[in-house]
């Protein structure tokens, strides 16, 4: 199969990941890994993971499916960073829907859902972890399924709900609440990308957290 990947930011953790699956699967199929969409030059599947871009319809029927990785129960949680904002909520259960790219965000025909647990005690990498492992089992289901897969619309039992996009305000902390109160607050961030920081005495100060076996 000829296979197109989208990521657009090369800084992001998911990258590691995809490289070596696509090391693993070119053996067999042609894959491309692009970071913006006018290098995609057509195929069979368009994966589009963490893409910042919207992809038009004229630009997804170069491809026999175009297919988004969203980290929610659609239609529950379309938007941004679905997965951050749900433990934020408190929920230890994420879903991660494998669906159709359409026009409209986050709301094509969904091929498949896998759930993951993230523990209390999780931090951002072991999230990742879990969560990056989750996508390349679709990956790997859209690739294996991809002549017999049906898809189903998303239910219409539930209303959509929409996350906004998270910006570098939501990474603040107050100095003056506990670490307890805040602790998913700062185990969420990447220290790398997004950390976690206080503003105190006039200075601004970044967090970062490391978990240690006693």
């Amino acid at each position: 199969m000829r296979i197109s990947v989208l990521c657009s930011d090369e800084k992001h953790p998911i990258n590691a990941y995809l490289l070596e699956w696509i090391e693993q699967r070119s053996a067999n199929h042609s894959i491309e890994l692009v970071r913006r969409k006018d290098k995609l030059s057509g195929g069979d599947i368009l994966f589009l993971i963490s893409c910042s871009e919207l992809i038009t319809k004229a630009e997804r029927n170069k491809y026999k499916a175009s297919l988004v990785i969203h980290a929610s129960d659609l239609p529950k949680g379309r938007g941004w960073s679905p997965h951050i904002w749900q433990i934020l909520e408190g929920n230890e259960d994420i879903t991660v829907s494998l669906l159709e790219a359409e026009d409209k965000v986050d709301s094509g025909r969904i091929w498949k859902k896998v759930s993951f647990k993230v523990s209390s005690n999780a931090l951002w990498d072991e999230i990742n972890e879990s969560l990056f492992k989750v996508e390349i089992e679709l990956m790997e289901f859209a690739i294996r399924e991809f002549s017999t897969v049906e898809p189903q619309e998303q239910s219409k039992q539930f209303a959509a709900t929409y996350y906004p996009k998270r910006t570098p305000a939501d990474s603040q902390v107050d100095p003056n609440r506990t670490i307890a109160e805040q602790f998913d607050c700062i185990r969420v961030c990447d220290p790398n990308r997004f950390p976690a920081f206080f503003k105190l005495r006039g200075r601004k100060y970044i967090i970062k957290l490391e978990k240690v076996d006693e």
